[in-house]
């Protein structure tokens, strides 16, 4: 895939997380995908997503920058959510907070093989602490 194919794949990709489109992931995300360097596979990741649009019904992902690079794509997402309660380990209890997150994505045969996170936190907490 050249640039412009894997960029657009990557925001399809985006399009069906905001979608909440499970049944599409293995679209997108390889069988035997990690994340974080853990092996997770397609089933373990399409629960961690579950499992973040239950803990924040009103996620979206906001792509804030895009960058390809084939086979690898760099974004920065980013977020205006209300948890319902914790929120990597930090109590946000139904407040609204803003955050980005740094993610690079690798791709294989159209699909997404790895992905490597790193969010925020410290943003969220900067945010809570000013609401005490």
């Amino acid at each position: 895939m050249n640039r412009s194919d894997i960029a657009q794949r990557y925001r399809n990709y985006i399009a069906c997380l905001n979608g909440q489109e499970w049944a599409r992931l293995g679209d997108f995300v390889a069988d035997d995908v990690s994340y974080n360097g853990e092996r997770i596979g397609l089933c373990g990741y399409r629960s961690m997503l579950e499992a973040d649009f239950e803990a924040i019904p009103d996620l979206s992902f906001n792509i804030a920058m895009l960058v390809s690079e084939p086979p690898v794509v760099a974004s920065r997402l980013d977020f205006s959510c209300t948890p319902k309660a914790m929120l990597f380990g930090l109590p946000v209890n139904g407040r609204t907070v803003s955050f980005s997150e740094n993610v690079f994505y690798e791709f294989a045969d159209g699909r997404i093989v790895s992905v490597w996170s790193v969010i925020d936190k410290a943003a969220i907490a900067a945010q809570l602490a000013a609401t005490v």
